[in-house]
Order: C-alpha cells, then sequence, then structure tokens
C-alpha cells in the first residue's frame, strides 16, 4: 500500500482521471456503454463500478459548499424576548401568541429554502433585535 502512496502519475493522466471522477451517473453509464460497444470492454466487476459511486460524490462535494437555499433557524432570544417575538411575528406571519411559542422553542426554523440575500437580511432583523440566529 505504501508503494501505491508513492507512484507519481503525469499531469495527462491526472486531468484525465479528474474528467472522469467528476463525471455525472448518467455521463458514468454513457462512457461504460461506449467503452462496451466501441471498443469490447466491460468493468472486471460490479464491485468497480460500486467504487465509482462514492469518487464521483466526493468530487461534487465543493459544488455543496455553493449553498443556494438556507434556513433561518433562532437559536436564541436573548435578554429581549419581546423584540425578538415581534420580529419573528412580522417573518413568519404568525399570531403574536404563536410567534412567542416558537420563540420559547429555540431553537427553530423560521423560514427554509430562501435565497442568501434574504437569510442574511432576515438574520440581522432578528439579531438587531437581540437574537441570536444560523444559517443553514
Amino acid at each position: 500500500m505504501s508503494e501505491a502512496a508513492t507512484l507519481n502519475f503525469s499531469a495527462e493522466i491526472v486531468e484525465f482521471a479528474d474528467k472522469i471522477a467528476g463525471l455525472t451517473l448518467k455521463q458514468a453509464k454513457e462512457l461504460s456503454d461506449c467503452l462496451k460497444d466501441k471498443y469490447g470492454i466491460e468493468p472486471a466487476a460490479a464491485g468497480a463500478v460500486m467504487m465509482a459511486g462514492p469518487m464521483m460524490g466526493a468530487g461534487a462535494a465543493p459544488e455543496a459548499v455553493e449553498q443556494t437555499e438556507f434556513d433561518v433557524v433562532l437559536t436564541g432570544f436573548g435578554d429581549k424576548k419581546l423584540n425578538v417575538v415581534k420580529v419573528v411575528k412580522n417573518i413568519t406571519g404568525a399570531s403574536l401568541m404563536d410567534a412567542k411559542k416558537l420563540v420559547e422553542a429555540a431553537p427553530a426554523t423560521l423560514k427554509q429554502g430562501i435565497s442568501k440575500a434574504e437569510a442574511e437580511k432576515l438574520k440581522a432583523e432578528l439579531e438587531e433585535a437581540g437574537a441570536s440566529v444560523e444559517l443553514k
């Protein structure tokens, strides 16, 4: 195993491997079919195909960093509970009693699947009122 760790690969091979690892499942299936039909090359075992799945998922991880939808989660209300309740009421459209119950049930998700700009705006409003908020 240490022998494999010391192998050096040409830049061309590394680039080719990166392209293969970045394929979608549909593209990988299409590549497999092409290799089979055009060149008669088939996977040695089903295990080899299964191994490619996690590698593709690992290659897709950097894309997950660019999150487009956010949840606004109230984690605490601090010492200005009334101000936080008022802001939560405005954000959620709930009644005053429901907003109070929501605040007291912290951590509580106030909004789900909203844009980053809207999430940051709501977070700023809540923090200004004295709440502690997380964006997930």
